[in-house]
């Protein structure tokens, strides 16, 4: 952990650049509009063509969105990976109609090397990584390459753990460092405790109740708890009746430290975020 160790110094999460937006972490919450164009969506928002994609992705930038994250692959506990080649008929397609025609940065929602850098040609400003590196090392490179920003995500369907958060924070830490030893620039590093990625539903709950302690990472910290099944298992509801559940995870997320909010109902999710930061950051 010494390259994580001497970055993290005493500095602070400072400012990220994406595309012509400048994220001045602190400030206030960041809102990720999810657009998802894989079928078979976790959250039933999956989309099957172009048209309807660059719809919702407008909506979202009507409502205030900050960045669009896309995705091809279903990232639903026991979904099937999709090759390469059906992942970039999905995802490229969109992603060149939206840098066209919207100005909010784009994100790409992958731990493929190759659909990562088509995506990236294609008008893409940001990596969203939900392996931190475990799986495709080579996309640090690829960030440095491009100059462009990472979310890094502790995901333990690979190996369950027992004590959560310290295991989190330990994975994290690991995966900075392969971005670090690559040469991201440390402004460049956002992270994610991964909700729903192999945590059980009292994992998931603690969490989000000890958000705060990930800030020893030094790196702003994205949540993405909307639609999840940690709410649907808590209050006994459908995807589509999840939103205020959603909320209250948002905005206890926020009270935690979180800096970035990846949802599906932008609209609302906004609105929280502005309440929450008119409460939390008031000073």
């Amino acid at each position: 952990m010494l390259k994580w160790r001497e970055a993290k110094g005493g500095a602070s999460s400072g400012v990220t650049q994406c595309g012509n937006v400048t994220f001045r972490w602190g400030e206030r919450t960041y809102v990720m509009g999810v657009v998802n164009v894989s079928p078979d969506s976790f959250s039933g928002d999956g989309l099957n063509s172009v048209g309807a994609a660059v719809v919702q992705a407008r909506c979202f930038v009507a409502d205030g969105v900050d960045i669009i994250d896309v995705g091809g692959e279903s990232t639903r506990p026991g979904s099937a990976p999709i090759s390469v080649d059906e992942e970039l008929r999905r995802v490229i397609p969109v992603l060149e109609r939206l840098a066209n025609e919207i100005t909010v940065p784009l994100s790409v929602d992958t731990y493929k090397l190759e659909v990562a850098r088509q995506a990236l040609n294609a008008g893409a400003h940001m990596i969203n990584d939900i392996w931190g590196l475990k799986q495709e090392p080579k996309l640090a490179e690829l960030a440095v390459e491009r100059g462009v920003s990472i979310i890094l995500m502790s995901n333990q369907r690979d190996k369950p753990r027992r004590n959560i958060v310290p295991a989190v924070i330990s994975d994290l830490k690991r995966s900075i460092d392969l971005a670090l030893d690559a040469g991201v620039p440390w402004e460049n590093i956002i992270v994610d405790p991964g909700i729903g990625f192999g945590k059980t539903l009292e994992q998931n709950l603690e969490l989000v109740r000890r958000l705060d302690e990930l800030k020893v990472l030094g790196r702003p910290i994205l949540l993405g708890t909307s639609r999840k099944s940690m709410i649907g298992l808590v209050l006994d509801l459908p995807l589509e009746q999840r939103v205020e559940g959603t909320a209250a995870s948002v905005a206890i997320g926020i009270a935690k430290g979180a800096d970035m909010v990846r949802v599906h109902d932008v609209r609302e999710m906004i609105r929280v975020c502005r309440m929450s930061d008119a409460i939390i950051r008031s000073t």
